[in-house]
């Protein structure tokens, strides 16, 4: 009789596999019959009731022969029954059936809940079936208890690591991610493996999904295993900045500075306190310092010529010189030092890369009647300056003679229209990571003809990708200044933003488009929400705006603006721009004393989250007073949108020209100065003479029809023109 049963088991297996589970149900309930004491025969036949969907037949089954089990019996058969339901979540799981892997499981975890590997599993399952966040008591588990146990032995470390990394890659923002993370650290015997998992996770939470007061939280909890790790630091002093927190990201860079040894690490720890120093505002002797110890460590980085072999080291050398056009309007002298950190910076990435067996070079067929490929590589393409300017160029393009690829780099994981509409308009878009090696991949494999950054220094990863020369042609345009990277060919300019002498310290040629450099169509404009009464400012008053970031309050300008509002009765002085509160006040209360201008006379705004709101609001200036060395880009487009007069200083540097070439190219020359004096003088004539802020109001109401500078259209026109021209030039060349 014994053999039929094991002959009838067998048959029942393959009823089971087959998932013909009524035939094995039959099989197994004759079994028992016959062999009543044979627990195992329980559980199968449980187990199958809950693949037919019969759980509490499931659940009874299972607890029959537990009800005649002592004491000492029932811990060995509740760990038998457990082990048997593993063993099919298991195979379910290897046939990627995850929904019955999980029903499974929620029944091991109902029998045995404090059998923490299968809560590991379940997390796993419910994240492959995207069903994670619909588990609302999942602090109710006990996981996070049972993690903190100091005794827990059954842990199966492998499974917790590969839960975590699920976790951060799939679910980073779920609310118990920090806690998981917390209670999981002392199960790493390697601090370089939790390394390896902590932070890109970290750089994805605070840069692509914009939340970096989470990231900051991750990188605090993996400095409990190495309190002094740089890595670990630098980024912690970029998040803590981006989350506002400016004196404790100002104190983590300092303290990333004095851990540095290197040149490149220095340079680099610069760059971290100089951007927490000017993004807060008001700082100034220490930025003028710091920016004198770049400056310094510059060129003994030049002397020493090091080797660098290391890609984190080669791509933090640019980055830090952001910081200088701020500070001072000597482009020659900058650039002098600058251009030959960026060939170092571009041959040591070429040397990088070829040792790895890359190779971007290719043979390109000089057709000169083909259709181009023009190539758009930016993070900004979205809401941010260069994603509200380059968009007319985009909506121009000529899609028939020119063939547009976009490539997305930190590509936001977050709402934004901007970034939709990019999308959308970017022909060919791609959406891409943080890897400059795979970015640069995708656009040579795309056979790029010309490419276009439009972030120069302002981005690591871009600055990569241009040196590895991905394309035949590469230009740079908008985002900022030429990066001086030697694999870049030209740098867009026109008659006005560069001097005429700009070609003797650029290493790109200047191409200089007949009129501006940029153009808009317009702006959106919404609602206004501040009035003039809310600021308790009279009615007949004179009023001063300048809205800018805090890194660009020079304490100098600041003399200016304040040396101008004490000059004309009844006026005041608007303060708008990102900048720590606190910080930015004394800074302005100090000047304005200084000149011996009444503190009430100031007022700081706040800022609003809607572009088209914020640019109503500029409506409530009479005059914008213009920032330097480092002017208003957007802003001044936005000023002169708006119908408002602007002053503004000219200098030698792209940065302290801008609205120059915009005011120039709107029709206006009132409002532009070439001395520091001319620029209080027209500060204070603009204040005093109405008509004549009526008169530059309606110039520039009447410019919108007429002017180059909000002619997408024609400005599109130009750009292709070029576009065709260094074609040209390239395929003249032997």
């Amino acid at each position: 009789m014994i053999i039929d049963i094991y002959n009838w088991q067998n048959q029942a297996e393959e009823y089971f596999i087959e998932e013909n589970y009524l035939q094995a149900a039959k099989l197994y309930e004759q079994a028992i019959k016959i062999e009543p004491n044979t627990i195992s025969y329980y559980w199968r036949l449980g187990l199958i009731f809950l693949l037919q969907g019969q759980e509490e037949e499931a659940q009874m089954t299972w607890m029959l022969p537990m009800t005649e089990a002592d004491e000492e019996q029932l811990p060995t058969w509740i760990n038998e029954l457990v082990e048997s339901l593993q063993i099919e979540a298991e195979r379910r799981e290897t046939r990627e059936e995850y929904s019955i892997a999980w029903l499974i499981r929620q029944h091991i975890r109902e029998i045995n809940p404090s059998y923490i590997n299968n809560l590991l599993q379940i997390l796993i399952v419910s994240i492959k079936l995207q069903t994670l966040e619909q588990i609302d008591d999942l602090n109710e588990w006990g996981l996070i208890e049972s993690l903190n146990a100091k005794d827990n032995v059954e842990i199966n470390t492998e499974l917790l690591i590969q839960v975590l990394k699920e976790f951060l890659n799939t679910v980073p923002l779920h609310q118990i991610t920090l806690n998981l993370i917390k209670a999981s650290l002392p199960y790493f015997s390697d601090t370089h493996q939790c390394f390896s998992i902590l932070l890109p996770a970290a750089l994805k939470i605070g840069h692509t999904l914009r939340q970096p007061l989470l990231a900051v939280s991750l990188l605090e909890l993996y400095l409990q295993l190495e309190p002094d790790n740089v890595e670990i630091l630098r980024h912690l002093a970029t998040f803590y900045q981006d989350a506002g927190n400016y004196s404790q990201g100002i104190d983590t860079a300092r303290l990333c500075y004095s851990l540095s040894e290197g040149l490149a690490d220095k340079i680099f720890a610069i760059h971290l306190l100089l951007r927490g120093l000017m993004s807060a505002g008001g700082y100034w002797q220490e930025i003028c310092t710091t920016c004198q110890e770049l400056e310094t460590v510059y060129k003994h980085f030049i002397e020493a010529q090091p080797i660098l072999l290391e890609e984190a080291r080669i791509l933090r050398l640019l980055t830090p010189a952001f910081a200088i056009p701020h500070i001072k309007d000597a482009p020659a002298e900058f650039r002098g030092i600058y251009n030959k950190v960026a060939d170092i910076f571009n041959n040591d990435l070429q040397a990088l890369v070829q040792s790895q067996g890359k190779n971007y070079h290719r043979q390109v067929i000089k057709n000169p009647s083909k259709k181009l490929k023009i190539g758009y590589v930016s993070y900004a393409l979205r809401n941010h300056s260069v994603g509200w300017l380059a968009r007319w160029l985009f909506q121009h393009h000529d899609r028939d003679k020119f063939d547009i690829h976009t490539y997305f780099v930190n590509y936001k994981l977050v709402n934004d229209y901007l970034q939709e509409w990019y999308l959308s308009q970017g022909g060919k878009a791609r959406q891409l990571g943080m890897n400059g090696l795979e970015i640069a991949d995708q656009i040579y494999q795309d056979e790029i003809d010309i490419l276009v950054d439009l972030d120069s220094i302002t981005l690591d990863i871009t600055s990569e990708v241009m040196a590895l020369k991905p394309a035949p042609i590469q230009v740079t345009w908008l985002g900022w200044d030429a990066s001086g990277i030697p694999a870049i060919d030209y740098f867009i300019a026109d008659p006005y933003v560069l001097p005429d002498d700009a070609q003797d310290y650029y290493t790109e040629k200047i191409w200089r488009l007949p009129q501006t450099y940029i153009a808009v169509d317009g702006f959106e404009v919404g609602v206004p929400t501040l009035r003039r009464d809310d600021l308790d400012i009279p009615m007949d008053a004179v009023v001063y705006l300048s809205a800018q970031r805090g890194y660009k309050r020079h304490p100098e300008t600041t003399k200016w603006q304040m040396q101008i509002v004490k000059q004309v009765p009844n006026s005041y002085f608007l303060v708008k721009g990102l900048a720590e509160e606190e910080t930015i006040k004394r800074f302005f209360y100090k000047i304005a004393e200084e000149e011996g201008v009444d503190s009430s006379r100031l007022r700081f705004l706040p800022l609003v989250h809607s572009e088209s709101v914020h640019r109503a609001n500029l409506g409530i200036a009479d005059i914008v007073l213009d920032t330097f060395p480092y002017n208003g880009a957007t802003t001044t487009l936005e000023t002169l949108w708006m119908g408002i007069p602007l002053v503004t200083r000219v200098g030698e540097q792209f940065a302290a020209r801008n609205s120059y070439t915009m005011m120039m190219n709107a029709g206006i020359t009132e409002g532009i100065a070439w001395t520091d004096e001319e620029y209080i003088e027209w500060g204070v004539r603009l204040g005093k003479d109405e008509a004549l802020r009526q008169q530059v109001a309606l110039k520039l109401k009447a410019s919108r029809q007429t002017a180059p500078l909000w002619n997408g259209k024609q400005f599109t026109r130009e750009m292709e023109k070029a576009y065709e021209q260094m074609w040209q030039k390239y395929i003249d060349k032997k």
